[in-house]
């Protein structure tokens, strides 16, 4: 595919104000919502040629997020593109004063692909429900379900409107070198400031999500058999590869050993002696990247796991006891099924491990103490959070999901998905049945009465 092409294609249309109209647009989504509904199976089929994703985990993680976030946005479009009435400033009496959302223009998506389909889709309909154009580019590691992107896009859109342009690191640097209204990106911290720099050269404003080394705290207040089962269930989901899964537990001495005999349980009942065998339990994207993860075993103290095979993919859930500062696996976002298990004393030792690491996409304590729960809540910087679970906050689409600092930028996800995509314009509505002629020159005279009328705003 001609990017250029495409790319002027679009401008075109959108400066047509089709996608303006909220008809078009809600009959975009409901095509694609229609499509999506036939093709449920293939999506099912690509995510496990892709990552070896059982059709449940496909399901609860992938599709059904995506199909929920269109239901709503069908549902809830009428009343989110209505203008919003803002309370006027009497300086301005009389007057009203509004806001109209309005679309960006055309809009760049760059997907990930550990979570190729929802992280490609989720944000094409906030940009197609807010009046966008859309450029999506996949990812090239991801390619079942890349194609399959490209023919659900194509039957559902016109390619004015949204198409697919596949391709590797060369195809994402010709897209962003061309001038966005808006640029929207999930990945890693790295490849989010090569996107920052080129969309500065435009000045295009943009949406990065990205990672971090997310901390989970096991106070010695937890219910360690209910954090074991969580903790387990969140940390080894798509074989951990899931930016917001817990990245290094830091667990309190005195509870320690209890949790290591715990989450060894949990591991064996969900994926068996043998996760290898489990229909359950994913595999690896790409040899290379299994190769990264089987780097940071070495010389660590395993506690379970570090099975693998490289031909199919494979690592077995992983624990590791207590890594140094300095190991391999704590100097960057692990991405994989490792957990390293680290043991503090006092609050000071929690406080050195977090102060190491930019400000994480995600922070998970597991307490039923309110004073720690409160301490941590308050004393950490990071995107969103779980008290006593993990990863869950994501399903709650009242909630906006981002980064902060080197874990990204703005947010997303329902009401918060619109809001992205789109520029608030604020007017105020002048009435000409009277008019002050306080603010009119000459002057003279009237900075006293000025001075005593703006003092009461």
């Amino acid at each position: 595919m001609n990017v250029s092409h495409s790319h002027r294609l679009q401008q075109q249309f959108f400066k047509t104000g089709a996608t303006k109209e909220l008809n078009y647009r809600t009959q975009s989504l409901q095509r694609l919502k229609n499509t999506l509904e036939t093709r449920e199976q293939d999506v099912y089929n690509a995510l496990k040629k892709d990552l070896g994703k059982s059709e449940f985990e496909a399901y609860v993680t992938e599709y059904n997020v995506v199909m929920a976030e269109l239901r709503k946005f069908l549902y809830k479009l009428k009343r989110w593109t209505k203008p919003k009435k803002v309370r006027a400033a009497l300086l301005n009496f009389p007057s009203q004063a509004r806001q109209y959302p309005e679309p960006y223009g055309n809009v760049l998506v760059i997907s990930p692909w550990n979570y190729p389909f929802q992280l490609a889709l989720a944000p094409v309909i906030g940009a197609v429900g807010a009046g966008n154009t859309v450029v999506l580019k996949p990812s090239e590691f991801a390619p079942h379900t890349s194609q399959l992107l490209e023919e659900i896009i194509a039957t559902s859109f016109s390619p004015e409107h949204v198409t697919v342009c596949k391709g590797d690191a060369a195809v994402a640097k010709e897209l962003t070198s061309l001038k966005w209204d808006y640029i929207f990106f999930t990945g890693s911290p790295q490849v989010g400031k090569l996107i920052y720099q080129a969309a500065a050269q435009h000045l295009t404003p943009v949406t990065l999500e990205l990672g971090g080394k997310n901390p989970c705290v096991v106070h010695q207040s937890a219910a360690i058999k209910t954090a074991a089962k969580r903790i387990v269930w969140a940390k080894f989901l798509n074989a951990g590869q899931t930016c917001i899964a817990p990245d290094y537990i830091l667990v309190h001495a005195s509870v320690k050993q209890e949790l290591v005999k715990q989450l060894q349980i949990s591991i064996a009942q969900f994926y068996g002696e043998q996760p290898q065998s489990s229909h359950d339990y994913g595999r690896i994207n790409r040899k290379d990247h299994l190769e990264k993860l089987l780097s940071y075993l070495d010389g660590e103290q395993l506690i379970t796991g570090g099975d693998y095979n490289l031909e199919q993919l494979y690592l077995a859930p992983t624990l590791l006891d207590e890594p140094g500062e300095e190991s391999a696996v704590m100097q960057q976002e692990i991405f994989g099924p490792i957990l390293p298990v680290i043991s503090y004393q006092e609050q000071d030792d929690i406080e050195k491990w977090i102060h190491r690491y930019e400000k994480p996409l995600s922070g998970y304590v597991f307490a039923t103490q309110k004073s720690f729960i409160n301490w941590f809540t308050k004393r950490y910087s990071y995107g969103g959070g779980v008290i006593n679970d993990c990863i869950v906050h994501f399903v709650n689409d009242r909630l906006p999901f981002g980064g902060v600092g080197n874990s990204g930028i703005g947010a997303y996800h329902g009401k918060h998905s619109f809001d992205c995509f789109s520029h608030y314009k604020s007017v105020v509505h002048r009435k000409n049945w009277l008019d002050i002629t306080l603010k009119y020159p000459p002057y003279a005279g009237k900075l006293k009465a000025t001075k005593s009328f703006l003092k009461r705003f």
